[in-house]
């Protein structure tokens, strides 16, 4: 099948590519050992030096004609691990997206297009699935940390070394640990409770590596003109993606607006609200506070909801194209909240 027919095809695929990228089971925990004790979670396989699947041991027997614990506690591992690729897809199928690669054409990238970013999406859908296993296991953020990185290297090996994904590999891969967390403690991942078991799980570490010498440019960079690098946003919490960003969402569908229209408010306001440090490089401070003020009128004066919002985000689109400006790191929490609203479903 051609995934790339162009814009008018998209919509209808938004809900089957995704799922096709998934036909391969990423792992299976459907081994219930019954001893009469407590649901425990066990690693059981390995990729790369850390796991990728889980089995349950040591439940009490289900009721007669309803599933065993552990493959319904399989059966939502799946789904966040499948909701984290979905949203890389909502993302990407999104346009008109300031600066930012889609199925209609590259934005500010010259060394990428939307076959670069369905490259990634196939490299990383295991990935998604180990690191929501490792989360449901109370796994340590070293083993997080590890999972990460030989994520990043099958993405780089998938496009040929071009970073598509390395910041969602980081914010996704914690939000979905941090929602195995909430699976294997039997809660249902709202917002307020991924923040919690995000910090009850992995707040001291993340503090601690916020705090450390910055490991990257990006991050060297946002200290250095005294901005939250993705490290600090993480240690905070995620304050743009659940005070901004899934708020301006939640915001737009109750207000009756659609699917599109909603990823945009949440994709400006992001651009509005996060120290991004994609523009920072591209545009410098002054590329920064271009396009953070130009996302905070867009919203101001209606967002998706104006007559007209579509032209007026083209316009802006190819005003970031002409600036080279791509918030990369904005796209990542759009990726984020589409995410969040995929599971909570």
């Amino acid at each position: 099948m051609n995934l790339f027919a162009g814009p008018a095809a998209v919509g209808s695929r938004l809900e089957r590519i995704p799922a096709e990228i998934h036909r391969a089971r990423a792992f299976d925990a459907r081994t219930l050992v019954d001893d009469g004790g407590a649901m425990r979670l066990r690693v059981v396989s390995t990729v790369d030096g850390a796991p990728v699947r889980a089995h349950c041991e040591g439940s009490g027997r289900a009721a007669a004609g309803a599933a065993p614990p552990c493959a319904s506690l399989d059966a939502t591992l799946r789904r966040i691990a499948r909701a984290a690729t979905a949203a890389l897809y909502d993302e990407l199928a999104l346009h008109p997206k300031p600066g930012l690669v889609s199925f209609v054409d590259r934005g500010s990238h010259a060394d990428m297009d939307a076959t670069t970013f369905m490259r990634s999406l196939f490299a990383l859908r295991h990935y998604f699935a180990q690191v929501t296993a490792l989360g449901a296991c109370g796994a340590a953020f070293e083993a997080l940390e590890g999972a990460g990185i030989a994520a990043e290297r099958r993405m780089l090996r998938a496009t040929g070394g071009i970073n598509t994904h390395r910041g969602a590999v980081f914010t996704l891969g914690l939000l979905c640990a941090a929602a195995g967390r909430c699976a294997a403690a039997g809660e249902l991942p709202t917002a307020e409770v991924l923040r919690r078991h995000l910090q009850q799980g992995w707040g001291a570490a993340l503090h601690a590596r916020a705090g450390a010498p910055p490991r990257s440019p990006a991050a060297a960079a946002a200290r250095a003109a005294g901005l939250a690098s993705a490290n600090d946003e993480a240690a905070r919490g995620f304050p743009v993606l659940f005070d901004a960003v899934w708020p301006a969402l939640c915001r737009a569908r109750g207000d009756g607006v659609d699917p599109q229209g909603a990823r945009l408010d949440a994709l400006l306001a992001a651009i509005a609200s996060l120290d991004d440090t994609n523009l920072l490089r591209r545009g410098g401070r002054a590329g920064l506070d271009f396009a953070r003020d130009a996302a905070a009128r867009w919203l101001a004066q209606g967002g998706a909801r104006r007559v007209g919002a579509v032209g007026h985000l083209e316009a802006l689109h190819r005003d970031f194209v002409r600036r080279r400006l791509s918030p990369g790191g904005a796209a990542d929490m759009l990726a984020a909240a589409c995410w969040l609203e995929r599971v909570s479903r």
